[in-house]
């Protein structure tokens, strides 16, 4: 996360999805794109022409991405995975230098 936040001129916000799925969940792989996705909906920014860029890596060389456009604006749901705790986001996250 830190490299492509790097690389590719992030700012935190646009990472925050990232780091806090990290954080709840672990690493689980490609699938994590729906959890941050689902974080960003719990938040409550996924307004109507938003778009959303999600980048998976799996493991050896696997690497897909997606473009998704917003149709509509995105309502926080009661059964998202976020649910019940999304007030407790974001963490504070340490940095560690590499």
């Amino acid at each position: 996360i830190d490299e492509l936040q790097r690389n590719l001129q992030l700012s935190p916000k646009h990472v925050e999805a990232s780091r806090m799925t990290l954080h709840r969940f672990g690493n689980t792989s490609s699938s994590s794109i729906w959890y941050e996705l689902a974080y960003t909906e719990a938040k409550g920014r996924m307004h109507k022409g938003n778009r959303v860029w999600q980048i998976a890596f799996g493991s050896g060389f696997k690497c897909n991405s997606a473009v998704w456009l917003a149709l509509r604006t995105v309502k926080p749901q009661s059964d998202s995975p976020w649910a019940g705790c999304i007030h407790d986001y974001p963490v504070p996250i340490p940095e560690f230098s590499s």
